[in-house]
């Protein structure tokens, strides 16, 4: 059983070692938080072009001292014997490691998330059924839209706002407890100074 938890990755090494097509799904997903990437391979495929700039790119073969300040490493090679030595190492250096065709030398696995703003959603099924994941996604991006991004952001406007200005402990609660029924266009006048 996996715990869910969401790591803020600001100052943690990823390195990905591998170059094909999952190796790029992988590293689009550390892309989309904003968190730069390390990619080990000696060969790259051409899906990498378009984000090489948003990138580490080291064309060697895998060594160990690529991992030396890793926290979490994807190993995502064509090569299955090098992929278990890889998860096997990470393991033994008590680091995040994620093992692309091998489960059970993985600690931890890449839900499918959706972004809005702060406002993030994971999904996972433990591996069993890739598809359900994909679908939940999708139906979770059709009920919050991209206007949550801003919905998300003006609601904690007015949460520091209550707590900034609202001494009363009873009232301070019942007016962030009423916040979440308030519209977007309600926030935007209370609390959108780009008006």
């Amino acid at each position: 059983m996996h715990y869910p938890i969401h790591l803020n990755l600001e100052k943690l090494e990823v390195v990905i070692i591998g170059g094909g097509s999952i190796a790029y799904r992988k590293c689009q997903f550390f892309l989309e938080i904003n968190k730069k990437v390390t990619v080990v391979t000696k060969e790259i495929s051409c899906e990498f072009k378009g984000i090489q700039n948003q990138l580490t790119l080291i064309l060697d073969d895998y060594k160990e001292d690529y991992l030396k300040d890793a926290f979490i490493v994807i190993a995502a090679t064509n090569d299955q014997a090098l992929n278990q030595e890889i998860g096997k190492y990470c393991i033994k250096q008590q680091k995040l490691v994620n093992v692309v065709d091998n489960g059970n030398l993985s600690n931890f696995i890449i839900p499918a998330t959706l972004k809005r703003g702060d406002l993030l959603f994971s999904v996972a099924t433990g591996g069993n059924s890739p598809s359900l994941t994909a679908k939940i996604k999708k139906e979770l991006a059709i009920t919050y839209d991209e206007t949550y991004e801003r919905y998300v952001f003006l609601l904690g406007k007015g949460r520091q706002h209550i707590l900034t200005t609202v001494a009363d402990p009873l009232v301070k609660k019942e007016k962030l407890n009423q916040l979440i029924n308030l519209s977007l266009e309600e926030l935007k006048a209370l609390y959108d100074d780009t008006r």
